[in-house]
C-alpha cells in the first residue's frame, strides 16, 4: 500500500495519504476539499548489500553509525 503526497488546491495544505485501492477518493484533512493534486515524491528502497565499507573502516566517526547519520553508510 503506497503512501502518496498531496497538496490541496483549496487551502494549500500538504499531506500524505495511504491508499488501499486505486479508486480511493482523497480529500484534504484540513478543509475536506477533494480538489487535491498528487505531488511528485521520491522513494527509497533497500535492494541488496551496502557498498559502504564495514563498520569502523573509513567511517569518519570511527564506530558503527547505523542510525543513518554517517555519510559512509548511505
Amino acid at each position: 500500500m503506497p503512501i502518496h503526497e498531496y497538496a490541496c488546491r483549496q487551502c494549500g495544505h500538504e499531506f500524505e495519504e495511504l491508499l488501499r485501492t486505486a479508486e480511493q477518493k482523497v480529500s484534504c484533512p484540513k478543509c475536506d476539499s477533494t480538489d487535491v493534486q498528487k505531488k511528485l515524491s521520491a522513494f527509497s528502497a533497500v535492494v541488496g548489500a551496502s557498498s559502504a565499507p564495514p563498520c569502523g573502516e573509513g567511517c569518519p566517526q570511527g564506530s558503527c553509525c547505523s542510525g543513518g547519520a554517517c555519510p559512509m553508510h548511505r
